[in-house]
């Protein structure tokens, strides 16, 4: 069975209707995306848990602390990317405005489109043109209009700070692009679809110093069109591209377990736990 075969019936008039200039999105300071007391476990080993707060609409929030400390589980289970790990169990509640994530009802399908990923490593379709490579998101979910198809490629380049460099060849293989252009690609593939959050998991850490400074001002730059959630290692990183951290922690069974969570200025100068203050000040980790 094909892909347009298989695809959900109305996907495409939902994905569709988000490039309505019409339609709303979330305002700032809005509340876009709420975790409480998630957990998540591999067969039956607990991995990350009672993880509980706020996503705010126009910011990126930041995930930070130690390798083990289930950074990457929690942010996976933000869009349901555990659904292909039959050992892996997500329990607690997501919600994406009003829509319970979790939901039996919800399609996983769809709610990518909503939220979407950017991985460590980019991740672009080789044998693809920069082109398909861009409008893939759409195509997957039935979008055939060219004019559609066109319009949001162009538009995603540009958020994404590469279509003056690629404008050009776009029928060009996404391998001939840089390390830090093939990452830009892939950020444009997420913010074809006009997704509500952008997932990004540690997404500078296999990029040279001059591309990671590109893309944390592509991070800073975005955050007006798209929510971020970020995952990173790098405490400087946090502070310049960050409104919001969240300090993750291995506890003694070695599940990872949230410390704290607030304003990036306050986390790093007036932590309220004084594992963040140790960890913050590069004292362990």
């Amino acid at each position: 069975m094909t892909h347009a075969e298989s695809r959900t019936p109305g996907l495409e008039d939902a994905v569709t209707v988000q490039f309505d200039e019409t339609s709303e999105r979330p305002a700032a300071g809005e509340v876009v995306m709420t975790l409480a007391d998630v957990a998540v476990a591999f067969s039956g080993r607990t991995a990350v848990r009672d993880v509980t707060f706020d996503v705010q609409a126009g910011e990126v929030t930041a995930l930070i602390g130690p390798s083990g400390s289930g950074k990457t589980t929690l942010l996976r289970a933000l869009n349901r990317m555990h659904d292909t790990v039959r050992t892996a169990a997500v329990t607690g509640t997501v919600l994406l405005g009003d829509l319970d994530v979790y939901a039996p009802s919800t399609d996983p399908t769809l709610l990518r489109s909503r939220v979407g990923m950017v991985f460590q490593r980019p991740n672009p379709f080789p044998t693809m043109s920069i082109y398909e490579n861009a409008v893939s998101g759409l195509k997957f979910n039935g979008v055939r209009k060219k004019s559609l198809l066109d319009e949001a490629a162009e538009s995603a380049l540009v958020a994404a700070a590469l279509w003056d460099s690629v404008k050009d060849r776009m029928s060009a293989h996404a391998s001939t692009l840089s390390g830090g252009e093939q990452q830009r690609l892939c950020i444009a593939r997420a913010l074809a679809v006009e997704p509500e959050v952008l997932l990004m998991d540690e997404p500078t850490s296999a990029l040279d110093p001059i591309a990671t400074k590109r893309i944390e001002e592509l991070v800073v730059e975005l955050k007006d069109r798209v929510t971020i959630i970020i995952v990173t290692h790098n405490m400087q990183q946090a502070m310049r591209v960050s409104d919001r951290c969240a300090f993750l922690l291995m506890g003694e069974d070695k599940a990872g377990e949230l410390i704290e969570f607030g304003p990036t200025a306050q986390l790093f100068s007036e932590p309220a736990d004084p594992r963040t203050l140790d960890y913050v000040n590069g004292r362990f980790g």
